[in-house]
């Protein structure tokens, strides 16, 4: 366990990392006494930081939701970050590559309540009532810490949440099957990777039960209007800079971003 003034100190290691763009040695490394509460707080510390700065928070993103990553992890369970207003791109935007440090794209649903989730007890249905409309997205994901990572330094670093694309066709909850939303992700013309949403915990709309119920316990409220990324459905792809990332979500249409 950490000190206060220690989490503090990584708050400002992560914050320098993400200005000058440049990543930081492990905090695995620089705190080995680091635990997964620490990393929760010093998430905060980091993003209570941006509010002061002047951003946003608009919802939160849901990782490590596939058996393969959490083996991969170490862990036995998601974990999740913030997502800011900043962090919303346009899709077909052209974005700077020297906005980010080491981006990597991953395609997954967003949920968009309509209604308060509060955990504990929250399930796939109420998930599912209090969710307004389900809309693809491409999420992009950096590090602001080097390689290889521990699950202490992705989740400090607020889960490696960087940017979100939304388009295609947004769909109520109830009016498909969400398991079944298959998603192709090109990069330029070719097929980097393909999934389907079940590979999300079985269901995407679990992501967002899972994170309800550990936030829950906590007193905290998944208020309405909240932008829930529920979790990739395909391993992340490297982006280099001139590179096109396309996603192709069939019936739910499409979505692309640039890098220059």
């Amino acid at each position: 366990m950490l000190s206060e003034a220690e989490r503090q100190k990584a708050c400002e290691i992560l914050l320098e990392a993400e200005r000058i763009k440049k990543p930081a040695l492990q905090l695995s490394k620089t705190f080995p006494g680091i635990t997964i509460e620490d990393a929760y707080a010093i998430q905060s510390l980091v993003n209570e930081a941006k509010v002061k700065a002047g951003s946003k928070v608009i919802g939160n993103k849901i990782g490590l939701t596939s058996k393969a990553m959490q083996q991969s992890s170490q862990i036995d369970e998601p974990d999740y970050g913030v997502l800011h207003d900043y962090m919303v791109i346009e899709d077909g935007a052209k974005v700077p590559f020297e906005r980010f440090i080491v981006p990597r794209v991953e395609i997954e649903l967003v949920f968009v309540l309509g209604k308060a989730l509060k955990g504990p007890g929250i399930g796939l249905l109420d998930v599912l009532r209090a969710t307004e409309y389900v809309v693809p997205a491409i999420e992009i994901i950096d590090a602001r810490v080097q390689n290889p990572r521990k699950i202490t330094d992705t989740v400090s670093d607020n889960g490696a949440a960087a940017g979100l694309i939304v388009g295609g066709r947004a769909v109520g909850p109830m009016d498909i099957d969400l398991r079944w939303v298959g998603g192709l992700l090109y990069r330029n013309a070719d097929i980097e990777e393909t999934g389907v949403a079940a590979g999300v915990l079985g269901h995407p709309a679990m992501g967002i039960a899972w994170l309800a119920n550990k936030v829950g316990r906590f007193g905290t409220v998944l208020e309405p209007g909240r932008v829930m990324l529920s979790g990739s459905f395909i391993r992340p792809v490297w982006a280099q800079k001139g590179d096109t990332l396309r996603a192709d979500f069939g019936p739910l249409g499409s979505l692309g971003v640039q890098f220059v």
